[in-house]
């Protein structure tokens, strides 16, 4: 089962880390964000995981992406316990992504997960991507 409650990121973040460093991660989330990923979820929290990626592309270079999808066999992936729930980093993605705080605003001007990068530098103008 496919779920695409994670879509829509609004992410203000920059960060001028590189891609080669494997480092042991930490991820904050906020009560409304897990509130949010337990209402996307719908009670698959046992088979399903919040993968969370910096993915090639944007105006600076990478582009956060979240996708809720079925626990991959890949052990290339750290995990953070978060409420129940499990949030995997792909090794590759720890140096961008170490200390992020993940939150959850709801807006009627369009809300949705955000996230704050500690290790970002600057803001990118689109709002969704980092370099």
């Amino acid at each position: 089962m496919a779920h695409n409650g994670c879509e829509g990121v609004s992410l203000p973040v920059v960060s001028t880390l590189k891609r080669d460093n494997i480092t042991n991660i930490e991820i904050n989330l906020s009560d409304a964000a897990v509130k949010a990923l337990k209402s996307s979820m719908k009670g698959d929290e046992e088979t399903h995981v919040l993968v969370v990626s910096a993915e090639d592309g944007g105006c600076s270079g990478y582009m956060y992406d979240m996708a809720i999808v079925e626990e991959p066999k890949d052990q290339a992936y750290q995990k953070v316990e978060v409420n129940g729930m499990t949030i995997l980093v792909h090794d590759r993605d720890t140096s961008l992504l170490n200390g992020i705080n993940i939150d959850f605003k709801d807006s009627l001007m369009g809300g949705g997960f955000q996230i704050e990068n500690p290790n970002a530098d600057r803001s990118c103008g689109c709002g969704q991507s980092f370099g």
